[in-house]
């Protein structure tokens, strides 16, 4: 199998979280690409017609794309049931990656577009998702998000961590403290630890 990568884009890091965690990696070879919305990777495109990333090519049958069939096609393969609790599983990765969709507009927003066409209320509209969403997450899902290992909380520790990385004065942890100690344990998974982004 090939994986078309980038180290920075936090949903080809749920993927890369799952190989470490399933033990899948050695199957898998990473193809580093180098995409924007502006200027898509042609050996991308020609793998996924979306030209977007992550999309896993396989030797038995048609290029997976979407971070969350991807996973659900790692978990099924390793048989490591993380998706165990089937529905709440499921809405908390859908939260999860809308986390990531709204932070990552708000990344593209600053760096796509010229400095004097970047829409404030645009970027202030996403945060407003995301840190909606962070306060959903420490007020109704801590016992889950404390529970075993499922793809619901990979999709969170990726989600958080992209905001530091991207967005570190977004103020996620305030008023979210239960959230903010889960996230400080989580992180330091090794997983987490392997799959960093580099700075810059």
């Amino acid at each position: 199998m090939k994986l078309y990568y980038s180290a920075a884009s936090p949903f080809v890091r749920k993927v890369m979280v799952v190989l470490h965690e399933t033990e899948q990696l050695e199957d898998v070879d990473i193809i580093d690409v180098h995409t924007t919305a502006l200027d898509p990777d042609e050996a991308l495109k020609t793998s996924n017609p979306l030209a977007k990333i992550p999309a896993l090519s396989r030797g038995n049958g048609p290029t997976l794309y979407d971070s969350r069939v991807i996973c659900a096609y790692l978990d099924h393969r390793a048989g490591s049931n993380l998706y165990g609790r089937s529905w709440d599983t499921k809405v908390l990765e859908a939260t999860a990656d809308g986390i990531m969709e709204a932070a990552v507009l708000m990344t593209y927003e600053r760096r796509l577009r010229p400095e004097n066409m970047i829409y404030e209320p645009w970027l202030e509209a996403q945060l407003n998702k995301v840190l909606g969403a962070c306060s959903a997450l420490n007020d109704r899902w801590m016992a889950h998000l404390k529970s075993p290992l499922d793809m619901g909380q990979i999709a969170v520790g990726c989600a958080l961590a992209y905001l530091d990385f991207r967005h570190p004065t977004s103020n996620w942890r305030h008023g979210n403290e239960a959230l903010a100690e889960w996230f400080k344990s989580f992180e330091s998974r090794p997983s987490m630890q392997e799959t960093k982004p580099p700075a810059g």
